[in-house]
């Protein structure tokens, strides 16, 4: 159709078939170009009065990602999100109201407004890879929905498990989404096509009109605005537990839509516009928005480091729980793993929780069974001959990975690639058991291996720190020395972005990033500790300012044996001694949720925090503490290099530490608050704690 620059309308034997293509990008997006033609395509469709509508996407890589993230934050104000809006839902109700059968055909992920567009068919039909994920995450970035998926959703699935698919904003695969009736199909890529036209030969109904009888009959009682007000304050309790309302409101906002309106559908489709109209334009949206394309920068920053697909075998040096942990993460994302340890009993633990991660993750007994096929425990460590990436994940202790480093050398190939999971070590000192030419064999000294010693020099040496828990942490520092070859750092990136997390560039030096910044919040916690503040109520201070856990969480989370080692490291550069009472907590034995007892005792994997903490005074300014020694050694780091760009910085800390994502980053936050105010407030916090809190040369030069 003339004028159509994103869609492509063709037909053939009565079936039409409407193409979404935005050209020059790798995945579709409801922009509002691509809604305004859609509703020109659709005149054409309504014309031609065609047997049946079929819905697809040109793009290999997906159906529709969602709305246009771009053009939400550049919304000034309610008004211009209010017209947005309201476009995009006439366009959806036009495409519902069509007279011949609609079908999407969802080739991949189909998430936000995708989905929403999919609702709007009659009918969805999916490709059954678990790849592929289907859902409405709205609340992850401040809003709800907001193209009419409230009210469809609720049509097509029934009022509670909708309600609970968008207040979570879970995504889904497509067998999932099938089970929960999200879905009429989920079948083989090759069977997608002749799936479509057996749904609309069949006449079979749409699935909001054969929804489950307890469904419908759960719809009726729920009806009553009474019933409403009764499951909304049930829905309300129970996201409370992990959504502070004044954080992030959208959950709350899009409870109180289906309380006032869930009794007449065009009501609850006109409030849902308005409701999502003001929520765009709030702070928390657009930091959220902010912290979606932190994401997107870090996941694209691998992209160009080599041939990912060229990784395929990883071998792992130490089954304690980080290396066993690293190994399974490898090993689910679909790479043959071995797994090296001398002590026979940490790679039964490792192959145990392996399995045990496989079978949570991976649901199907045959999948899992492929995967631990692929998870190799090797106690004699031969697997470390064959491997591309070589991970030393051994204690955080510098001789004993020189060792191993020393070691490494003789036997690893020259094109592998070399990295240590070290979470403080400067990589120079680790790097220097790969220099002394004395350590090689005769072999390779006499040239026997050809381009032996330009690859074994310490330039080949890069860290690839993980993060605790490995599976829900997705940052990955990728730590260089000052020798590190760029390609090497490059094709590290590319590892980490095969293994579905997202690389930082960081500079070594202790602590690295993450750890350098998190490291004076964690022993500040540790001094409130130490001054008679109740472990819960310093947590509480941290997730009131909006951290995703307390500080003292994380080191009983982390362990404070490594917390410990790591703050030793870092004492020599920065200012504050490494408090006694972490000291004693070690010595005890105390180590942590580890070993069931840290600053909390630890419960099925969970902290006793009891009432304890309820009732003990808080000294005024303990968040101040908190926050501004966090924020102090950030600015410290960007003033020194450790991370080339503000940006980095910020997602790292969200995305590796918990920092609180509605503030969009640490550096974005200070420029928010305002450098000065928050410069003072240090000051004053010097004059009366003391040098740990001397303001960074950064805060002036910045």
């Amino acid at each position: 159709m003339p004028g159509l620059q994103n869609w492509r309308i063709e037909s053939a034997r009565g079936i039409c078939r409407l193409t979404l293509d935005m050209p020059g990008r790798s995945h579709n997006v409801l922009s509002s170009a691509v809604i305004a033609e859609l509703d020109t395509a659709l005149d054409e469709i309504e014309a031609a009065a065609p047997a049946a509508l079929l819905v697809t996407s040109a793009k290999a890589r997906g159906f529709i990602a969602g709305a246009d993230v771009g053009e939400f934050s550049a919304i000034d104000n309610a008004q211009q999100a209010a017209a947005h809006v309201a476009a995009a839902h006439k366009v959806f109700g036009r495409l519902q109201a069509l007279s011949p059968p609609s079908v999407a055909l969802i080739n991949g992920h189909c998430l936000g407004g995708g989905l929403e567009l999919a609702l709007a068919c009659d009918y969805r039909v999916a490709c059954d890879s678990p790849s592929i994920r289907i859902g409405l995450p709205e609340v992850k970035l401040g809003i709800h929905p907001g193209f009419g998926g409230v009210a469809r959703l609720i049509e097509t699935i029934g009022v509670l498990p909708a309600m609970e698919a968008m207040l979570s904003g879970r995504r889904l695969s497509p067998a999932a989404a099938g089970r929960l009736g999200l879905i009429d199909f989920a079948v083989p890529m090759r069977q997608l096509e002749r799936t479509a036209h057996y749904v609309v030969e069949s006449k079979t109904p749409p699935r909001r009109r054969r929804i489950a009888a307890s469904q419908k009959i759960l719809n009726r009682a729920l009806l009553p605005a009474p019933m409403r007000r009764v499951a909304a304050g049930v829905l309300r309790k129970k996201i409370s537990a992990r959504v502070n309302p004044h954080h992030y409101p959208a959950p709350y906002r899009l409870i109180d839509l289906w309380r006032q309106h869930g009794g007449s559908r065009a009501d609850l489709l006109k409030a849902e516009q308005e409701s999502v109209a003001q929520l765009i334009t709030t702070p928390t949206a657009r930091n959220l928005a902010r912290v979606f394309f932190l994401r997107e920068a870090l996941g694209k920053s691998g992209d160009h480091g080599g041939d990912a697909e060229s990784f395929e075998h990883v071998h792992v040096i130490g089954a304690g729980v980080m290396g066993g942990d690293i190994a399974a993460w490898c090993t689910l994302r679909g790479l043959t793993v071995t797994l090296h340890d001398r002590d026979l009993g940490a790679l039964a633990a490792a192959n145990r929780r392996a399995a045990d991660c496989f079978k949570g993750k991976l649901k199907s007994r045959r999948r899992v069974q492929r995967a631990l096929d692929r998870f190799r425990p090797d106690p004699a460590g031969h697997g470390a001959r064959r491997a591309d990436v070589i991970i030393e994940a051994i204690a955080e202790d510098a001789d004993a990975k020189i060792a191993v480093f020393a070691e490494l050398q003789k036997i690893a190939r020259p094109d592998a690639l070399l990295a240590t999971n070290t979470s403080s070590i400067p990589l120079e000192t680790l790097g220097a058991a790969l220099s002394p030419e004395e350590n090689w064999p005769q072999a390779q000294r006499d040239g026997a291996h050809p381009g032996y010693e330009s690859l074994i020099a310490p330039n080949r040496l890069v860290g690839l720190h993980f993060f605790n828990p490995v599976a829900k942490m997705q940052l990955v520092e990728i730590v260089s020395a000052p020798e590190t070859r760029a390609d090497v750092a490059r094709r590290a990136a590319a590892f980490a972005r095969r293994i579905g997390r997202l690389p930082v560039a960081v500079k070594s030096g202790p602590g690295f990033l993450v750890n350098r910044i998190l490291t004076p919040y964690l022993l500040e916690a540790v001094e409130l500790l130490g001054e008679g503040v109740a472990a819960a109520r310093i947590d509480r201070a941290a997730t009131d300012f909006g951290m995703l856990m307390g500080p003292v969480a994380i080191a009983d989370t982390v362990g404070l044996d490594i917390c410990l080692r790591v703050a030793q490291n870092l004492v020599g550069g920065h200012n504050g001694a490494v408090p006694e009472m972490l000291r004693r907590q070690v010595e005890k034995g105390r180590l942590g949720k580890k070993s069931g007892r840290g600053f909390y005792r630890w419960s099925a994997g969970r902290p006793r925090k009891g009432a304890a903490g309820i009732h003990t005074r808080v000294p005024p300014g303990v968040q101040d503490r908190l926050i501004l020694r966090c924020l102090n050694e950030a600015v410290a780091c960007l003033h020194e290099g450790v991370v080339e760009h503000p940006d980095s910085l910020d997602a790292a800390l969200i995305f590796g530490a918990g920092f609180a994502p509605f503030r969009g980053g640490p550096l974005h936050y200070i420029a928010e608050q305002g450098r000065e105010t928050l410069l003072s407030k240090l000051t004053a916090l010097e004059a009366q704690h003391g040098a740990r809190f001397k303001p960074s040369e950064g805060w002036r030069s910045g």
